[in-house]
């Protein structure tokens, strides 16, 4: 007897058996010599910039973006340079991006351009926040048009319907509720970024910019600015993510299965043990790709921590050194240089495929998900914005022990590089650096347990993990975001080494055209 789907699981599944259009024209086509150096500065480049791996194309498109849009403001003159810089590095391959796709390209930078110019025209308000806004949302509208992810969103929308109805805010209404919950589930299970969701938010609003609403949203930008501002900043936001990225694992699986059998999914689901044995592949096929994400996410830590520390101590460091000692104390920059990126190699190593049993555990709930009308998840989550009032002295001992962790950490470390007698500058710079590598290995950590379905259950290493590395690790995670973003390095290599670089390449894909045409002509 063939078991029934859910009415959410049938409409996703009808959905995902579509075929997409395809369509045919004139494509961008590349040098492949100056693809293969294009690709390893790009890999460079992004290790820099440390970001996980499904933002990275938006944000390569930003980087790309900014830098064009400083000399050239026609986005008929932008967007042909800027497609033929993400075939360079291998975003996309070779001859698969039709010149309608281009057009369309360049239709969304004028419009947003256009939509930057009335917004400061009708507002007073700081222009860099605009556009920054601006940036974010055409870097996200552009990878749509190139990489459309309908599929994702399909799924998204199937996670929505079944979260919708096992989170409950007591004391706020459902439109705030539904708007978390989609935060949560672009966060979970597509991992977007501050762009993608300010991009997602925009359009649950305003709807998708045209230039027949250009006027009306430019008139009413602001408001809707400080609604997604709220949205993005809602103080349960935190909860409710933990929630259902906890539930994400066999959302991940199922997506999988969806499309590795597209086209006959609706087969698959009347065949219990097919489709069982589908979803366990699945999961091998996942955790055979943990190995290579997490080498992948090491070495563009150890890039991005290597670069920002040999800047550091050869001019920080070396100077402080040399005016106080009288001499650059190599053994201490050696220290500080060499330590985070052997952790980091460490960390690797410590890393562990899932259990069989893990993928049962999926393979459970995925049943659970396309049969059941209520599928037997976590608990329900019941919250309040405004939670109960704690003891001010209870309170007030929570945040004693709380800074006494941060005492008890941090002052260890310095106790025994004091001892090594290592100078107070090193010493600042040693603790600096091992913040940010303990983040940098805890989001590695997660990555590699990103598959792992989670049991809400406390012990004795999980609570010893929070009382010593905790404040590592919310350290580093503030000081990853402050490189990040003012990193000096980045700012060279954007906007000093990156415009000649790739003025370089273009010239030499010409050069090598021509080249091939003055061969051609002896045949």
């Amino acid at each position: 007897m063939s078991r029934q789907l859910s009415k959410l699981s049938k409409a996703l599944i009808e959905t995902y058996d579509k075929p997409q259009a395809l369509t045919e024209d004139r494509t961008i086509s590349v040098n492949p010599v100056v693809s293969e150096m294009a690709t390893w500065y790009e890999k460079f480049r992004t290790a820099m910039d440390y970001r996980d791996d499904e933002v990275i194309l938006r944000s390569s498109i930003e980087r790309i973006l900014k830098r064009r849009l400083l000399f050239q403001s026609d986005g008929t003159l932008v967007a042909t340079p800027l497609i033929r810089e993400l075939v360079w590095a291998r975003y996309f391959p070779d001859s698969t991006i039709g010149e309608a796709t281009v057009l369309k390209v360049a239709s969304s930078i004028e419009l947003y351009l256009k939509f930057e110019e009335e917004v400061n025209k009708k507002h007073r308000v700081n222009k860099s926040l605009v556009n920054e806004w601006m940036i974010h949302l055409l870097s996200s509208e552009i990878e749509h048009i190139l990489k459309p992810s309908r599929k994702k969103d399909l799924m998204c929308n199937f996670m929505f319907g079944i979260f919708k109805e096992r989170i409950v805010i007591e004391d706020d209404n459902e439109e705030a509720r539904d708007v978390q919950i989609f935060i949560a589930v672009r966060r979970s299970f597509a991992n977007d970024d501050l762009a993608f969701l300010r991009y997602h938010l925009f359009n649950q609003y305003f709807g998708t910019l045209t230039k027949i609403n250009l006027d009306k949203i430019s008139d009413n930008f602001m408001e809707g600015l400080g609604k997604i501002n709220s949205a993005i900043n809602y103080p349960l936001k935190d909860r409710i993510y933990n929630y259902i990225k906890n539930e994400t694992v066999p959302f991940l699986i199922l997506d999988d299965v969806l499309r590795e059998n597209s086209g006959k999914i609706t087969e698959l689901t009347g065949n219990s043990d097919g489709l069982d044995m589908a979803i366990l592949n699945a999961c091998s096929r996942r955790y055979r790709t943990i190995s290579a994400k997490v080498r992948r996410a090491v070495i563009r830590s150890i890039i991005f921590i290597f670069v920002t520390k040999a800047t550091l101590a050869l001019t920080i460091e070396g100077s402080f050194d040399k005016f106080f000692y009288g001499k650059v104390i190599w053994s201490s920059i050696a220290l500080n240089t060499l330590t985070p990126p052997i952790l980091m190699i460490i960390v690797g190593f410590l890393i562990h495929t899932p259990s069989r049993e893990n993928s049962f555990k999926i393979l459970r709930k995925i049943n659970s998900i396309l049969f059941d009308e209520k599928p037997k998840l976590n608990n329900f989550l019941i919250v309040k914005k405004k939670p109960n009032k704690t003891d001010p002295i209870l309170w007030g001992l929570f945040i004693i022990l709380w800074l006494a962790t941060f005492a008890l950490s941090f002052g260890a470390i310095v106790f025994v590089l004091s001892k090594l007698k290592v100078n107070p500058l090193s010493q600042a710079v040693f603790v600096f650096f091992l913040a940010i590598v303990s983040f940098v290995s805890y989001r590695i950590n997660k990555t590699a347990n990103m598959y792992v379905v989670k049991e809400n259950k406390e012990n004795w290493t999980s609570i010893a993990f929070d009382f010593f590395f905790m404040p590592f690790i919310q350290v580093g995670r503030k000081l990853t975001q402050a490189v990040s973003q003012i990193n000096i390095i980045l700012f060279i290599f954007d906007f000093i080494i990156e415009t000649p670089f790739k003025g370089i390449f273009a010239f030499f894909e010409q050069w090598l055209l021509f080249l091939r045409t003055q061969r051609e002509k002896l045949e």
